[in-house]
């Protein structure tokens, strides 16, 4: 049986991207299109009514976990498409990639990103290694690589397929996505959450997508030193909310010598780094009351550092 979705295309002012993405996004079958426009200036609103998208305008800019929650808790589909307005889903993404939900403990799914300047690799999934860091799978690799459905850690936040049921699942209070990170990492640590719950995330191939990314080991240099801090900050935030006592035990010298190595860098290359440790101590309190709901349903002891796709 195919679970009807709903697609959550959130745009902050990315009308041009949107000429694209939504009309890959509408021919999805069994789909609804939800545009949500946060607060946009630009034509947003106009091109979802002009391709017949449900438009959710919010009345204020927001962060892009608060825009997104927006979205989750105005629809009710049983799977959940969330998509950037810079990812251009392929004509059969959602028919390739559905299926997968239907798998015993599946609760979200990891397309092929293709980038979309060159069509190499974007990212075959999202891990989280046993240094506790998070990044893309495969970025920057040749398009036939990866090429077999696998179990990944997690689906980057471009373009993830989840069970409505794991979104509730892991919400705190109202909020699926951390409103406190705001946006880098967002999508690590819901993967990381529903990795505590018992959910697993496949990787599927044949679900494609091209994709426009701002931030990415092959960009980082360009990005915003704001955006930098923001990004190295939420990685201690997630680490607070979802790290167990045996893991890190089991994994320390792994963390120990990245964090030694991460702070040698900070010094080093780039100083203002230096305020995202001091970021992140005052964004404790938040994390810790997180921890506290995160950790009272963990329903698995060990969780799969490092997992991704296998290359060939």
């Amino acid at each position: 049986m195919t679970l009807p979705t709903t697609i959550l295309l959130l745009s902050v002012d990315e009308a041009h991207r949107l000429a694209y993405s939504l009309p890959a996004a509408v021919v999805q079958e069994g789909a609804e299109v939800v545009v949500i426009d946060n607060a946009c200036t630009d034509t947003t609103a106009d091109l979802a009514r002009a391709h017949g998208a449900r438009l959710l305008r919010l009345p204020e800019r927001c962060s892009y976990a608060a825009a997104v929650n927006a979205g989750i808790a105005a629809t009710a589909g049983p799977a959940v498409l969330l998509l950037n307005a810079d990812c251009y889903l392929a004509p059969d993404f959602l028919a390739r990639a559905r299926p997968r939900l239907e798998e015993d403990r599946v609760g979200s799914v990891a397309p092929k990103l293709l980038r979309d300047a060159d069509g190499a690799i974007d990212g075959a999934g999202m891990t989280v290694d046993r240094r506790r860091k998070n990044g893309l799978v495969g970025h920057g690799r040749p398009a036939a690589a990866y090429p077999r459905a696998a179990e990944a850690f997690g689906a980057d936040g471009a373009a993830a397929l989840y069970r409505r049921s794991v979104l509730t699942a892991c919400a705190i209070g109202d909020e699926v996505l951390d409103e406190d990170l705001g946006l880098w990492a967002s999508d690590a640590d819901l993967a990381w959450r529903a990795r505590l719950l018992g959910w697993r995330c496949v990787y599927e191939p044949a679900a494609r997508a091209r994709h426009v990314r701002t931030y990415s080991p092959s960009t980082r240099a360009t990005v915003a030193e704001a955006h930098r801090r923001l990004q190295f900050r939420n990685r201690y935030l997630m680490w607070v909310k979802n790290e167990t006592r045996a893991g890190l035990l089991r994994d320390l010298p792994f963390v120990v010598a990245y964090e030694i190595a991460a702070l040698g860098h900070v010094l080093l290359r780039e100083r203002h780094l230096l305020r995202a440790y001091h970021d992140a101590w005052r964004a404790l309190p938040g994390a810790r009351r997180r921890r506290a709901e995160v950790q009272s349903r963990r329903a698995v002891r060990r969780v799969p550092f490092g997992l991704s796709p296998p290359a060939a």
